[in-house]
């Protein structure tokens, strides 16, 4: 029989590691035998409407809300916003609501085949528009905080841009809005002369969830597909750290497809046209102006970012008309800023505190 990769791996590890590799291929074998890997386990929520293309989920407090305006999450397109509600002290959820701030989250429903031809202004202009919108009309006011994560961050940059009235503040974490100012090996793989996004789209139609989790695990593949595995032996003597390991896994491995056109728009307007910050992006014929965006604006990034360069992010400053904006960093990678341990004891307090200080106060 042919060696398995994990054999090369047993071969190359001593007693300690390989003992730690065989238990993690009785995992992958007999999932059974272990709890199961928790997908949004945190907070408790409710299903206040949903569509084909979205579900708005009202996150349940302990408390009365502090602040009249909500707090919108808008998520990736690409992986599933459970991220941002882990057990275990790691849900950027808890520590929201723990401020007394009344959340609300966009949860995109994975389109189908027969949704290949949905465009980005589709799901800006048209889903989100509707989603604030109700979020605006069920807690009976007239703006809300719109907090976007990665693409989720450039999308609600574009949704502020057009519809800056409805936004109080744009919360951001590592959205990518300066193509050309980001040098790092996801930008360089999506340029045109490496990557034909028209002919990848005219054959799969949708982009699959699984073409990009590839794509992520390849900028770092020893790390991804060698040195975590070797490491779980730290994590076995502790239940809630392979919880933790566990709930990590489910999710980077949960990707879900995106539409192709609006795939199409992402990659050619944005990745190799530039055109948000060169004010050539246009949505529904309507220009985008990142000079509209006057609200205040928070901006988290990581330090150790390789998915989204901080540069990349700290270029909005120059394109918007905002009075106030404040940048904040972690010692962290990308989605280290929503689940490190460093975070939720560094970042989050000040950027729950942040958002606090520019909502207004129910009295």
């Amino acid at each position: 029989m042919k060696p398995t990769f994990l054999d090369a791996l047993l071969g190359m590890q001593g007693d300690t590691e390989r003992q730690s590799l065989q238990m993690w291929e009785h995992l992958l074998q007999f999932p059974r035998v272990v709890r199961p890997m928790p997908r949004s386990a945190a907070t408790s929520h409710e299903v206040v409407y949903e569509n084909n293309v979205f579900r708005l989920l009202h996150y349940e407090a302990k408390s009365p809300r502090r602040y009249a305006e909500p707090v919108l999450v808008c998520f990736a397109l690409v992986n599933r916003p459970y991220v941002l509600d882990l057990p275990n002290g790691r849900s950027v959820i808890e520590r929201l609501l723990e401020r007394g701030l009344d959340v609300w989250l966009i949860d995109w429903v994975a389109p189908t085949d027969a949704d290949h031809s949905r465009r980005l202004a589709d799901y800006v202009c048209d889903a989100m528009r509707e989603a604030v919108d109700l979020t605006l009309q069920r807690t009976a006011t007239p703006q809300l905080n719109l907090l976007g994560y990665c693409m989720g961050g450039t999308m609600a940059t574009l949704y502020t841009a057009l519809y800056q009235e409805q936004v109080r503040n744009l919360i951001l974490m590592a959205p990518p809005i300066d193509f050309q100012s980001d040098d790092g090996l996801l930008n360089r793989w999506a340029q045109e002369e490496y990557f034909d996004v028209d002919s990848f789209v005219d054959v799969y139609g949708n982009c699959p969830g699984w073409f990009l989790q590839s794509c992520f695990q390849l900028m770092k593949p020893v790390q991804n597909y060698i040195e975590k595995y070797l490491n779980l032996q730290n994590r076995m003597e502790s239940d809630a750290s392979l919880e933790n390991f566990l709930a990590m896994e489910r999710w980077a491995n949960d990707s879900i497809p995106i539409a192709g056109e609006t795939f199409r728009d992402f990659v050619k307007l944005l990745y190799q046209q530039n055109q948000l910050v060169e004010g050539k992006l246009e949505l529904h014929g309507t220009p985008v102006r990142l000079d509209s965006i006057h609200c205040p604006v928070l901006l988290l990034t990581a330090d150790r970012d390789h998915l989204v360069s901080p540069r990349s992010s700290k270029a909005l400053q120059q394109h918007v008309s905002s009075e106030e904006f404040e940048s904040l960093s972690i010692d962290a990678g990308h989605i280290g800023l929503a689940v490190s341990t460093r975070s939720h004891q560094e970042l989050w307090p000040q950027a729950s505190e942040w958002i606090a200080a520019h909502s207004t106060e129910v009295t």
